[in-house]
């Protein structure tokens, strides 16, 4: 029987419309990011969940906290996307913001169209410094102009972020210690959804094609490597980039997942050889009609994470109707109603994996009352060894999963993600 999860809304946020950025903070607390972006002035709002309350609290409204308020008439700081950075040694949760929310008043923003328009244009993506230790904003700067910051990694020891733009696709490097930024060119066309670090503090992401590209603080060399992601026979590589990727607990290897229809699940051990070898642990969603249209949407896998007790877990995305005639619908009805994903009855299964023999099982169910939960965006351990999973869907507001792992608490701390 499927372990049940409870659902937490943001409440306060009713408008809320997704949840991209969850993460466990340097004081083991879960920190989820309410966000706001198919609405002109709006504000994304860091919250965190309350052990003692059993609730989330509201921490931070983050366009006026980093001083660019939600009625700016500009496009808005609304949504902080895979960009959560703790630091373990001083107590701060980084958050970095993105674009995509219009202008008060405004139906759409249009980042390319926009880009010079000096009443609405997005001002840039800010970098913010709550101490979770007085519950306060600290700082904030200005990390990458004009455009929003898609991910977010820190390498604590050397004191550096590196962060992906939107919509140029650039790999950016902010020294903290100087508080400059680095443009260090463009990536390709379809932007990654994560970086991570290796044990070395090289730090990894893909291109459009797939392919793995690395960064070496020693070397100062960004590079792409001939290390490509996983997909499967009948697709092409475009588009197969990173959505998730978790650091097992010794740090030798790295899980993750890919952004496309039909993902895949990969193991990738940086240290082996020159450039490292991957895995392909297969296919992370249902097997489907393979001559059907998917979106990135319908299936989905991500929120990777380890659990206290070793096991690796996932969010997968599970649906029970034939996709066929509803896109055929969609093309003729352009409508709202017409990509209100109830229709395939989908939901989200937390799948365990075992890092020693591969094997998987379903181990949970994501509930949501009236709608589907198959997209999960991040996941997350606390200090007490539950679990907490990022929920995007259709109907606001949006909110986390938390699933209790009462058979695992005291076998481990919990594990902090130095990424998005």
């Amino acid at each position: 029987m499927l372990k049940q999860t409870r659902f937490f809304p943001f409440d306060q946020v009713p408008i809320s419309d997704s949840c991209w950025s969850l993460s466990t903070g340097p004081d083991g607390r879960i920190y989820a990011a309410a966000c706001i972006e198919r609405l002109g002035g709006g504000s994304a709002y860091i919250t965190r969940y309350n052990e003692d309350t059993d609730s989330l609290d509201y921490m931070v409204e983050v366009a006026t906290a980093v001083g660019d308020p939600p009625d700016s008439g500009r496009a808005t700081q609304c949504k902080i996307h895979y960009c959560f950075a703790p630091s373990v040694a001083d107590g701060i949760l980084y958050a970095s913001t993105h674009l995509s929310g219009p202008a008060l008043g405004d139906y759409i923003y249009n980042p390319w169209g926009d880009w010079g328009d000096e009443r609405k244009a997005f001002r840039g993506s800010h970098l913010l410094a709550f101490d979770t230790r007085t519950d306060e904003v600290l700082w904030h700067d200005l990390l990458l102009p004009h455009e929003g910051a898609r991910c977010l990694a820190f390498d604590e020891q050397r004191q550096l972020f590196y962060a992906i733009s939107y919509p140029r696709d650039h790999f950016f490097i902010y020294d903290l210690k100087t508080r400059q930024h680095r443009d260090l060119g463009r990536l390709g066309s379809v932007n990654a959804q994560a970086i991570f670090l290796d044990r070395r503090g090289r730090a990894f992401t893909s291109n459009q094609h797939g392919q793995l590209v690395r960064f070496d603080p020693d070397t100062q060399e960004l590079r792409e490597i001939p290390v490509y992601l996983p997909h499967e026979p009948y697709q092409s590589a475009f588009h197969t980039v990173i959505y998730d990727a978790v650091a097992a607990p010794a740090g030798t290897c790295i899980y993750g997942v890919t952004w496309r229809a039909h993902p895949h699940l990969f193991r990738y051990l940086p240290e082996e050889g020159e450039f490292g070898r991957i895995e392909d642990l297969g296919a992370a969603t249902q097997p489907r009609d393979t001559s059907v249209p998917f979106d990135t949407f319908l299936d989905h896998a991500g929120g990777v994470v380890f659990g206290a007790d070793g096991m690796l877990y996932y969010g997968s995305s599970r649906w029970a109707k034939d996709p066929g005639k509803h896109f055929k619908d969609f093309a003729d009805d352009l409508s709202y109603k017409a990509v209100d994903t109830n229709y395939f009855d989908a939901t989200g299964i937390i799948v365990q994996l075992n890092p020693e023999t591969l094997e998987r099982k379903e181990f949970a169910e994501l509930k949501r009352p009236g709608m589907t939960a198959q997209y999960v965006s991040r996941g997350a351990r606390d200090k007490n060894g539950d679990l907490f999973f990022g929920h995007v869907g259709m109907i606001c507001p949006s909110g986390i999963f938390r699933l209790p792992m009462d058979e695992s608490k005291t076998k481990a701390a919990f594990q902090v993600r130095y990424w998005g």
